[in-house]
């Protein structure tokens, strides 16, 4: 019976870093789009060029 619930154990733990996995993928790719989108939209600076869009 303990090995089992060990091999059940193991599974769902498997399971949930998987899931976690792809889903800190997902958000990366969300994030890598909107930094991309970032330069793209960047609003104009002093003397006519274009600035940064982050704050530091």
């Amino acid at each position: 019976m303990v090995p089992l619930l060990l091999v059940l154990l193991l599974a769902l733990i498997l399971f949930g870093a998987g899931f976690a996995l792809k889903a800190l993928w997902w958000i990366a790719v969300v994030v890598l789009v909107v930094w991309l989108l970032g330069f793209l939209v960047r609003p104009a600076g002093s003397g006519g060029r274009r600035g940064r869009w982050y704050r530091w």
